[in-house]
């Protein structure tokens, strides 16, 4: 009987894709001792003849595998586990990450959703368990690291709270903050630029996207142009708030300070969006909006209709954020997609190294966002 034969069983797993329910079967055979670290695997054809399975499906299973890292490829060798795989396999059995949100944050929102979804996504394929922390307090010492998700800075100077006993770390030393029993943490910054000395930092070229929407709108012929955004201490609106402002110096816009509504929260309230329809209605209404936020662009739609405006041929609107309901607005959005499950699979990654190697090297790692230019900017008429 070969390594493999007993994996037809698992394949009959209804409302699931089964490329996964193949990986899920590599898996397993790979855990539970049938092939060892660097054992070289089946070629992808015979594991399709074993499973009755196409090609196609096997090699996207191997595919996630290899990025999983579960196994690894040898160009012209064929593919085999990683000789590591069962090392950071046991480290992370029983493996929990706490999770810090700021106390203004909603996991409803399209930013902290995907980011959310990332760390899901990373944390289940290294087989982490999450906790959501309340106020950043690990009073059952119950974590190995802390993953804060675009915290306040003042969340970031004070340590973290701990009952008696310090946690376990599988025997490696502490990396990160330290507590004040002076223990190292192993932490995570995912959302923040927020230099830290000993954690791992992930974040978003923000203020290149408040460059960016300048410049896009300014290359549209607009001049006169208005802010709506954060006011809150995250570093994602001071950022975006910094690059909008150096751009309109730099490229001698016009920006007055009634065309200015920066809200401490991720949507505007009622008084902001008041502001927001008086800015619309006046004579010297702003020709184009950078929108720093996605539910802040929302906002703007919903004035600009209150306020008998059509987008984009009286305002052009451009946002950030790029949600499936973005392309589905009408006019469609302008907006910056950022890699936001991207960044919490990284974070998660990042933490995960931090925890179970035996060097702990923290790492500083800035994505940029892209520019999906759609119809809700124009040329100024």
């Amino acid at each position: 009987m070969s390594n493999l034969a007993e994996l037809k069983a698992l394949q009959a797993k209804p409302g699931r894709p089964l490329y996964t329910v193949v990986k899920e079967a590599v898996r397993a055979a790979i855990d539970c001792g049938r092939f060892a670290p660097g054992t070289q695997l089946p070629s992808t054809k015979a594991i399709s003849e074993e499973m009755e399975v196409s090609l196609v499906t096997v090699h996207r299973a191997m595919q996630e595998l290899v990025a999983n890292g579960v196994l690894v490829r040898g160009q012209g060798r064929g593919t085999f586990v990683h000789e590591d795989y069962a090392r950071r396999s046991a480290l992370a059995h029983g493996l929990r990450f706490g999770l810090v949100f700021h106390v203004e944050s909603s996991l409803a929102d399209a930013y902290h959703g995907q980011i959310l979804e990332g760390v899901r996504q990373r944390a289940n394929e290294l087989g982490v368990d999450l906790v959501l922390l309340r106020f950043g307090e690990d009073t059952r010492n119950e974590c190995q690291g802390y993953l804060y998700v675009n915290p306040f800075p003042e969340q970031l100077t004070k340590p973290l709270r701990f009952g008696m006993k310090a946690p376990s770390m599988n025997g490696h030393n502490h990396n990160g903050f330290r507590d004040r029993d002076e223990r190292q943490l192993a932490v995570t910054v995912v959302g923040a630029r927020f230099s830290i000395q000993g954690a791992n930092v992930i974040d978003t070229d923000n203020a290149g996207v408040g460059r960016q929407a300048v410049e896009h709108l300014h290359s549209l012929g607009h001049k006169r142009l208005a802010f709506v955004g954060g006011a809150g201490g995250v570093s994602n609106d001071i950022d975006r708030w910094l690059g909008f402002q150096d751009t309109v110096e730099r490229l001698n816009c016009e920006v007055r300070p009634t065309h200015v509504i920066r809200h401490a929260g991720w949507r505007l309230d009622d008084t902001g969006r008041r502001e927001l329809v008086k800015m619309l209605t006046s004579p010297d209404r702003p020709s184009a909006i950078f929108a720093a936020g996605y539910y802040y662009a929302l906002d703007v739609y919903s004035a600009a209709a209150e306020a008998g405006l059509k987008i984009p041929q009286d305002v052009s609107v451009i946002g950030v954020d790029d949600p499936p309901s973005a392309s589905h607005l009408s006019p469609a959005l302008t907006t910056f997609r950022q890699p936001l499950i991207h960044l919490g699979r990284m974070a998660v990654g990042g933490l995960f190294e931090m925890v179970t190697s035996q060097e702990k090297v923290p790492h500083q790692t800035t994505l940029p966002a892209e520019l999906v230019v759609r119809g809700s900017t124009a040329p100024r008429g």
